[in-house]
């Protein structure tokens, strides 16, 4: 039994992962049609248009490398293993215990790096133009993040995701500025990460705006469907790492069989009040020029500086 309902709950998460993510972002795109008065495509629309995609066929071009045609299942692969690691239900989980959040973000990277080489593979000018805007927000954005995640980890003394969960959740119930410094950064940094409004617009392909659909134009059929899937499952997972960090009340304790229906609705829950912030801020902000986004991103930076130095000075 302490062998199989870890395994069972990984298992779980995996199949939430792959089916919930597109639901999630259905969600999101449901939403923002409701609060800009146009009609919604429903909240299944994501799975229809991957589906769509798994049944056309693959156009290559002539001088498309190995690079080009492995990263689809390279970026699927690893944003999947990513759903391993973070307690998305339950702590103590089998992958959970391999890997700690300077693994998650580097899981997150070898993606980035990847999509950005099939971007310069084909050799087109807006292929090269992503990757070089890519690569411009991961240096920056990337740091950020793992000075966000450091004041959490400060708190629970410990880069593992399942003791920050077991500290912040289980533990005695403190307001900390840290973390309040450590979350706005966090906000911040999903934003560029995932692709949203005002770093960018998962949306729209006008090419001076384009960032991350620039690099994968020339995808199609079930490579752009991995991808594509993956993108949703990164906006998935960074929701859930959010809360993981900063609201893991509800997460189930390891080996906690009964309390897993109750920290399924309360994820509902979550995932649904994260979707409805997510929609107040892409309505309430236009897409920012590029090069702003270093004022941005150093602002996310300064947050979670604030945040590393608060927690010694404050606590």
């Amino acid at each position: 039994m302490n062998i199989i309902y870890p395994a069972a709950v990984e298992v779980l998460q995996f199949l939430i992962l792959l089916f919930a993510a597109p639901v999630f972002v259905g969600w999101v795109r449901m939403l923002k049609c409701w609060f800009q008065g146009r009609t919604s495509a429903g909240l299944l629309q994501p799975h229809r248009d991957i589906m769509k995609l798994f049944y056309k066929d693959v156009v290559l071009a002539e001088n498309a490398s190995w690079i080009f045609r492995f990263t689809p299942y390279l970026v699927f692969g690893a944003t999947a293993v990513a759903g391993g690691v973070i307690p998305i239900l339950s702590v103590g989980l089998p992958l959970s215990a391999t890997a700690d959040i300077i693994a998650l973000v580097a899981l997150f990277t070898i993606s980035r790096f990847f999509t950005a080489l099939a971007g310069l593979d084909i050799g087109t000018a807006f292929g090269g133009m992503g990757s070089s805007r890519e690569k411009t927000i991961a240096s920056l954005a990337e740091p950020a993040m793992l000075m966000a995640i450091f004041t959490v980890s400060l708190v629970s003394q410990s880069t593992s995701l399942s003791q920050m969960v077991n500290v912040i959740a289980h533990g005695e119930f403190v307001l900390r500025p840290s973390l309040a410094f450590a979350l706005l950064a966090f906000v911040l940094i999903t934003l560029a990460e995932t692709g949203r409004i005002p770093v960018d617009n998962p949306a729209t392909h006008l090419e001076l705006t384009m960032i991350h659909e620039a690099m994968i134009l020339e995808y199609s059929g079930r490579h752009l469907a991995l991808i594509e899937w993956a993108g949703m499952m990164k906006l998935f997972l960074f929701t859930a790492l959010g809360i993981a960090s900063f609201f893991p009340w509800g997460i189930a304790a390891a080996g906690d069989i009964a309390f897993l229906p109750v920290t399924t609705v309360l994820l509902l829950f979550k995932l649904i009040l994260a979707g409805i912030g997510l929609v107040l801020i892409e309505t309430g902000l236009a897409k920012m020029r590029l090069f702003r986004l270093t004022e941005f991103l150093g602002s996310a930076f300064l947050f979670a500086t604030l945040g590393l130095l608060s927690y010694f000075i404050l606590e």
